[in-house]
């Protein structure tokens, strides 16, 4: 069977990691870099699963995840986050993978999100396949400052267990995120030289919602599926608003 390393970049994450790394026990390394800004107990539960576990500053979420990258010795390279869980379907369906040689290069994997209580199989996020198994020595991480993903040389395939997802366990934790991931979105547009528009202040947040609730029946999805298609909205709102503030250089001092 060929060798398979697990990643994980993580920060604060003690309310999630254990359940993580138990469901990661069958692989044939872990490498865990840490966030140096962590301030729980994220660390030291790490440490009790594996050795290998790096407290670093951080580098953007492509700049870490490319160390981590480095750090791992597996051929097959399993990227998780620490609210994540590999379920034992999904695991029995790599290590069959991994017995014998495969024409491709990565397989992208249908992950289910629990949102404020529910699984989500509507709003456009179910399966939501995300590329997460693959050649190391076929990938890296692009350089995108927010929702960062792999560039794979070669084919890829899809796996048909879920990889769960524990997003937002209440809304507070949402919107944690929320603040530093909207700027970081307004910067990669900036950085791309996309110009505010009214236009899309008004009409993306609208388009946005309609997408999710009626088109992708986030409506099935009940309470939760209504507020995480409102909560998108607002996002995409807010991105946009910070976008004018980056072109017109808001608050800056004279």
């Amino acid at each position: 069977m060929q060798k398979i390393s697990a990643i994980l970049i993580v920060r604060d994450e003690e309310k999630n990691i254990k359940n993580c790394l138990e469901s990661l026990n069958w692989v044939d390394e872990i490498v865990i870099l840490v966030d140096s800004r962590s301030t729980d107990a994220t660390e030291s539960i790490a440490r009790s699963f594996t050795e290998n576990v790096f407290v670093v500053p951080w580098q953007g979420y492509a700049g870490t995840k490319n160390f981590a990258l480095s750090k791992a010795k597996g051929p097959w390279i399993l990227w998780v986050d620490g609210d994540e869980v590999v379920t034992p379907e999904l695991q029995k369906e790599i290590q069959d993978i991994l017995k014998a040689p495969v024409p491709v290069s990565g397989y992208e994997i249908p992950r289910l999100a629990f949102f404020l209580g529910r699984w989500i199989r509507h709003c456009g996020w179910y399966p939501g396949h995300v590329l997460r198994l693959f050649l190391k020595e076929r990938a890296h991480f692009n350089e995108l400052l927010v929702h960062e993903g792999v560039n794979l040389k070669g084919a890829r395939g899809k796996l048909k267990n879920h990889l769960l997802h524990y997003t937002d366990r209440d809304i507070e934790h949402y919107f944690k995120k929320y603040n530093s991931f909207t700027t970081l979105a307004a910067r990669q547009l900036a950085d791309k030289n996309r110009r505010f528009r009214v236009v899309d202040l008004i009409f993306r947040p609208f388009f946005t919602f309609f997408k999710m609730y009626l088109l992708k029946l986030g409506f099935l999805d009940g309470l939760q599926g209504f507020l995480l298609c409102i909560f998108s909205a607002n996002y995409v709102f807010t991105k946009y608003a910070k976008l004018w503030e980056l072109n017109e250089g808001v608050n800056r001092e004279a």
